[in-house]
Formats: C-alpha cells, sequence, structure tokens
C-alpha cells in the first residue's frame, strides 16, 4: 500500500467512525468549499477543509492525494472520483441486488434504462420525458453521458454511495428489495 492508499484509508476510517452518513457529509462539505463549481480542490483547500472537520492532513498528503484524483493535470482533485475511493468496497450480495434492480429496470436489456423501458412504470401524472430527467436526476453521473438513459455503471456508482450509508448486507438488500419489489 502506498503513502496515497494509506491516506485515504485514514480518511475513509475517520469518515465511517463519523457514522453512516460521513462520507456524504464530507461530499456536501467538499460541494460547498468548490466555491468555483469546478467539482476540483487545490490541496490547501483540501488540507484547510478537512482539518475544519477535524480530518488532520499533511501538506505532502495532501498533495499526493490531489494528485492521485487529478484527471485533468490542472493540479486539483475531482471530487467525485476522491469521493468515490473513499466509499468502502461493496459485497457480493449487495452488488448482485445493484445488478438485480437495474436488470428489472433494463426491460430491453440493452444496458441503458430508457424512456422505454420505463414505460408504464410511473403514475400517470407525469409524462414520460420528465419521468426520465427526474431518474436521470438521481442515477446520471454530474457529467450527462449524452445516451439519453442510465448505465448499469451510473447506476452501480449512485447506489455505491448509498451503500455506504447502510450497516448491513442484509439491511442494504431489504430496502433494495423493497424500493425495486424484487
Amino acid at each position: 500500500m502506498d503513502a496515497v492508499d494509506a491516506t485515504v484509508e485514514k480518511l475513509r476510517a475517520q469518515c465511517l467512525s463519523r457514522g453512516a452518513l460521513g462520507i456524504q457529509g464530507l461530499a456536501r462539505f467538499f460541494r460547498r468549499l468548490d466555491r468555483d463549481e469546478s467539482r476540483s480542490l487545490d490541496s490547501g483547500e483540501l488540507q484547510r477543509g478537512l482539518a475544519e472537520l477535524g480530518l488532520v492532513l499533511d501538506a505532502a498528503e495532501a498533495e499526493g492525494v490531489c494528485r492521485r484524483w487529478d484527471r485533468d493535470g490542472s493540479g486539483t482533485l475531482d471530487l467525485e472520483e476522491f469521493l468515490r475511493a473513499l466509499r468502502p468496497p461493496m459485497s457480493q450480495a449487495r452488488e448482485a441486488v445493484i445488478a438485480a434492480a437495474f436488470a428489472k429496470l433494463d426491460r430491453s436489456g440493452d444496458g441503458v434504462v430508457t424512456v422505454d423501458d420505463l414505460r408504464g412504470v410511473y403514475s400517470g401524472r407525469w409524462t414520460e420525458e420528465e419521468v426520465l430527467l427526474c431518474f436521470l436526476d438521481n442515477f446520471d453521473s454530474s457529467e450527462k453521458d449524452g445516451q439519453g438513459g442510465v448505465t448499469l455503471a451510473e447506476f452501480q456508482d449512485y447506489y455505491s454511495g448509498v451503500s455506504a450509508s447502510v450497516d448491513t448486507d442484509e439491511e442494504f438488500v431489504a430496502m433494495m428489495t423493497s424500493a425495486w419489489q424484487l
């Protein structure tokens, strides 16, 4: 394990020790720090922000974390990628129930949930386009992929965030089973 991985493990443990919403709380906090809405922070902003939360990194640790999740070479930390890295890995049971829910929604089996897949699922108060837009807002990444639907990867990413706030596999599987009527 390199120094950056060790730093991420330290931050993950500190976040999780704050309870089920630790990582989600950190995500909200980061978004408030990101005043220019660039979805990134430089190492100084990261270090100061984490210090405000009582999560202490030295300058070298903050710089290493920023370099690891610097997608565009700008010297800044990509917040979405970093927050994904902080989430604990999901168990096979959690991954399986997420895949089952997606498969149920993806009626066409093409790997993308679209308006056609959602036909008949909505209550009739909204148009099909409104249903899809609402669905996309919940599950699609912040950078819309232009596919006009939700992919399995986007669905998994969303539920990976939810998973971080659910303590046991049994609770998570029960929640998904109930929510998606599996």
